[in-house]
């Protein structure tokens, strides 16, 4: 058996151990995300995610168990069984990723269709309209696609604007509710900018984030697999130390050789 180069073997053992950290975080928030949602109605649609993200961490966290092992006692089986393992989660992690890619125009257009269903906002259930309250004031907005016009007569308060408003804001038009429950000499300020196109800024945000944090993953997971192929190399490899030495006898280069028997005379 031959020598592990002693830096590879480090360098393999720290990512390694990396990964098998990162598993087990990834395990214990999917653990507590469960736990957080159980019984709501939430939990239905985060299922398949959810056994998702408890197959790849419970896997992942025991191929890491077996390559820091396999490392450390330099068993070829154990590197070998997280070579084969760790493979076919990588390049699924590869593929997910590009179809993710390739899902994000989509989203987007979900996303449109499915809050353009609301307007207009004076026809608007009361959980539609709590909901894009909440929308407004958090990121600073006002209605949906034409923005405070979405709105029509009664504009809702959600959209006056702070002091410290990160947006534009804009003077309310005199005709609205607004000037109903607010008696100024100046004019009422509210958000310009309308929700929906903030709103899907945010989910392709979300979106590419996740994609950042899986592909640094993966890239961490091909890492190890190279590290350890290259182990598996260096441990196939012969040691002279494993071959016995050769030692030739000067005598027999000279051709100075002992009779062992006498020759036989016969009469």
């Amino acid at each position: 058996m031959g020598k592990v180069n002693v830096c590879v073997k480090g360098s393999y053992i720290v990512v390694v151990t990396l990964m098998g950290i990162i598993s087990a975080l990834l395990l214990a928030i999917t653990l507590f995300t469960h736990g957080y949602f159980y019984g709501e109605e939430e939990i239905e649609h985060m299922l398949a995610g959810m056994h998702f993200m408890y197959a790849i961490s419970i896997i992942t966290l025991l191929l890491s168990i077996t390559g820091v092992y396999g490392a450390c006692k330099e068993k070829k089986w154990a590197l070998i069984v997280f070579a084969v393992g760790l493979i076919p989660c990588t390049l699924f992690m590869f593929d997910l990723e590009r179809r993710e890619l390739g899902l994000r125009p989509k989203v987007a257009e979900n996303i449109n269709g499915q809050y353009l269903k609301i307007l207009p906002l004076s026809n608007a259930s009361g959980h539609d309209i709590e909901s894009l309250n909440y929308i407004q004031m958090e990121f600073h907005c006002c209605g949906l696609d034409q923005g405070y016009q979405d709105w029509g007569y009664n504009i809702s308060e959600s959209c006056l604007c702070i002091g410290d408003s990160k947006n534009p804001c804009v003077a309310a038009p005199e005709n609205s509710s607004l000037f109903e429950h607010y008696e100024h000499d100046h004019d009422i300020m509210i958000y310009k900018e309308p929700c929906l196109p903030i709103i899907i800024s945010h989910a392709l945000l979300a979106i590419n984030l996740a994609i950042g944090i899986k592909f640094g993953l993966t890239l961490i997971w091909t890492f190890s697999i190279v590290l350890c192929i290259i182990i598996l190399c260096q441990l196939r490899r012969k040691n002279d130390k494993d071959s016995p030495t050769v030692i030739y006898s000067p005598e027999a280069k000279t051709g100075n050789y002992t009779i062992l028997t006498e020759t036989a005379e016969y009469s």
